[in-house]
């Protein structure tokens, strides 16, 4: 199972979850999260993860494909994480303007079947898609899982990740319901914004270790 850790802000947190089995970490590139990372931020974290065999994801909301590719560069992100109202057109357009090997996922807030249906569509333009908890003011962090219920026949054909709320308290019911191929969480192991609860983190592993799904090498 893919475990992405999102919301990365200090070199010694992101060095410390990787060793406790993450196999991704998110970097916040949106500028009102609470969360945000400059590049040269980014660029502390992954030097602190040098030879660390762990992707890192830069989060970007609703902004300019000129400016995802400096931030990749510059950073050295393996991903982008595509969590605002980002077209099909755009992501085609962002594929060819990165290098094959950056994956791209997208982000869909669920509330209903159709939101299901629209994660499909976005197929041939990225490589996988994340499920997140819709909130009328927020895109992500918001603690609020999605109705798990809505995803027993969800099989896009893609990897996937499911968000929304996850803890260490609720991480074995989810995958007991849901069968996600990968987890993203942040607030979840959080004592404030940006700041992970390592023990927490080392909680979720424990669950995951019990669940029986802990850890393959990919997504």
């Amino acid at each position: 199972m893919r475990v992405k850790i999102c919301g990365i802000m200090k070199p010694e947190q992101g060095v410390a979850i990787a060793d406790l089995g993450a196999t991704a970490l998110g970097f916040i590139c949106v500028p009102t999260s609470p969360r945000y990372v400059t590049d040269l931020q980014i660029q502390q974290v992954i030097q602190a993860l040098e030879g660390m065999p762990i992707d890192c994801i830069g989060v970007f909301a609703n902004t300019t494909i000129e400016m995802i590719c400096q931030t990749v560069e510059v950073g050295r992100l393996t991903g982008v994480q595509l969590h605002g109202g980002e077209s099909l057109e755009f992501c085609d357009r962002l594929r060819q303007a990165l290098p094959e090997s950056v994956e791209i996922l997208k982000a869909i807030r669920v509330r209903a079947q159709t939101d299901l249906a629209q994660a499909r569509d976005y197929l041939p333009v990225v490589d996988t898609l994340l499920l997140d908890a819709y909130h009328p003011g927020l895109l992500g962090g918001t603690g609020h899982t999605i109705d798990w219920n809505l995803l027993q026949q969800f099989n896009p054909g893609c990897p996937w990740l499911l968000a929304g709320g996850l803890t260490p308290e609720n991480i074995q019911g989810a995958i007991a319901q849901v069968k996600p191929p990968g987890i993203d969480l942040s607030s979840g192991v959080e004592r404030s914004p940006g700041d992970k609860d390592l023990a927490k983190v080392a909680e979720l592993f424990f669950k995951l270790k019990l669940s029986g799904t802990y850890l393959s090498e990919s997504a």
